[in-house]
């Protein structure tokens, strides 16, 4: 049986909208057997949706607290979602998992989730209109995402496609983007990584399937990568935002078992 787990949870110590007390309380009462947090690591200039420094210390003291009022009815683990432009300890965290949010462009950081107008401008100014290279550019971090943060999971593989269900900056199925993408999982396959199925994206409303978009996964499942499911909740109302749908994504794509902490360690479950 798939137990019902989250690992990519966030709070109001960064831009989530509940406590961890708060998000503790909601996962039980819907029946999870493991919570774990991955507050966004502290990035100078950005601690609007990241923790600060101070926080990040804060949030530390408090899932501590937590995990200590509630061990016996859910497993808590410490957790951190590292950004490749932070620079942080990870020694406390029971797991990493590692993500890239920004392109480097012609003025500064391009934030690759923040909005779509923002990703047009930015490519039109920074890339003369060539999104394929911008694309490029976030492969290229990304395939060194486990040298930068140490992680143990790999975050929303094609954040790319936040904003590109219907093809609203670029066709995924141009051949171009393919190959990049694929060039990067075969980087990263060489990793002992673990690649998450995201919802986040659906329960903020921009898409109606997970990342990764279904080629990456059906070669994902090819390749016998480890795979976990994360809902990247933000709030207390969508810890298990898609989860059973994305089951069945997975299964539709080749995937055969989804990896998910059991005392602290990632253990595979058949599905």
């Amino acid at each position: 049986m798939i137990p019902k787990v989250s690992i990519h949870t966030h709070t109001s110590f960064c831009d989530g909208k509940n406590t961890a007390e708060e998000m503790v309380v909601s996962a039980i009462e819907q029946g999870f057997s493991v919570i774990g947090f991955s507050g966004h690591s502290y990035i100078p200039g950005e601690d609007y949706w990241t923790m600060t420094e101070q926080g990040m210390n804060e949030y530390i003291a408090d899932v501590k607290r937590v995990r200590e009022k509630y061990k016996d009815k859910i497993e808590i683990l410490l957790g951190l979602e590292y950004d490749v432009l932070s620079r942080c300890d990870t020694k406390e965290y029971d797991y990493i998992i590692g993500s890239v949010h920004f392109v480097k462009g012609k003025y500064g950081d391009i934030p690759v989730d923040l909005d779509v107008n923002t990703l047009k401008r930015e490519v039109a100014e920074s890339f003369g209109g060539d999104v394929y290279s911008f694309c490029e550019d976030y492969y290229r971090q990304l395939a060194g995402v486990c040298e930068r943060t140490g992680c143990d999971v790999v975050g929303h593989f094609d954040l790319l496609m936040k904003f590109n269900e219907h093809g609203e900056l670029f066709d995924e199925n141009n051949e171009r983007y393919r190959r990049m993408a694929l060039d990067c999982l075969d980087k990263l396959m060489k990793k002992d990584v673990i690649f998450e199925i995201n919802t986040g994206a659906i329960s903020r409303g921009y898409r109606t399937k997970p990342y990764p978009s279904k080629f990456i996964l059906e070669k994902m499942a090819a390749l016998g990568a480890k795979i976990t499911l994360t809902t990247d909740c933000h709030s207390t109302s969508v810890l298990a935002c898609y989860y059973d749908e994305a089951i069945e994504y997975a299964k539709e794509c080749g995937v055969r078992e989804l990896w998910f902490p059991k005392n602290k360690k990632f253990v595979p479950y058949s599905i």
